[in-house]
């Protein structure tokens, strides 16, 4: 582990505030220079995401009616043609008409946008999310 370094932030009252009740509602274990490199990790990975060239992970969520005309054969087909891309997939059946798709993909951020934008754009999906993150060396 690298050595920590000291540092102070100044910052209004009220921010400190806020800041500390958000510390709270993290729990126990977290205290404000924790709350801080955490911040400060997901501002990098935020930062790596809009790199098109940056490779990601991701995880997409899908939320469609399985009845919907030839929606799965789309789906799969989207999926079939990015295999290189996707890691895995679940399909979850969450009732008797909807179902719960998620696939975990690895790649260059741009290719994990697009293919993520072409499933949600299939007409069908109800609802649908691309969570992304990194591995980002150093965080």
């Amino acid at each position: 582990m690298a050595e920590l370094v000291r540092f102070s932030v100044a910052m209004p009252e009220d921010l400190l505030e806020q800041f500390d009740s958000l510390v709270e509602r993290r729990g126990l274990a977290k205290n404000r220079s924790e709350i801080i490199r955490d911040l400060v990790r997901d501002a990098l990975v935020e930062e790596q995401w809009h790199d098109p060239d940056a490779v990601i992970v991701g995880t997409l969520t899908l939320i469609f009616n399985h009845h919907a005309n030839d929606l799965q054969n789309k789906l799969d087909h989207i999926q079939h043609t990015a295999h290189q891309l996707i890691i895995s997939s679940m399909h979850i059946h969450l009732d008797a008409h909807n179902c719960l798709e998620i696939i975990a993909m690895r790649g260059r951020s741009e290719e994990i946008r697009k293919i993520s934008e072409s499933l949600l754009g299939v007409k069908g999906v109800k609802h649908g999310s691309l969570t992304a993150t990194t591995t980002g060396t150093g965080l």
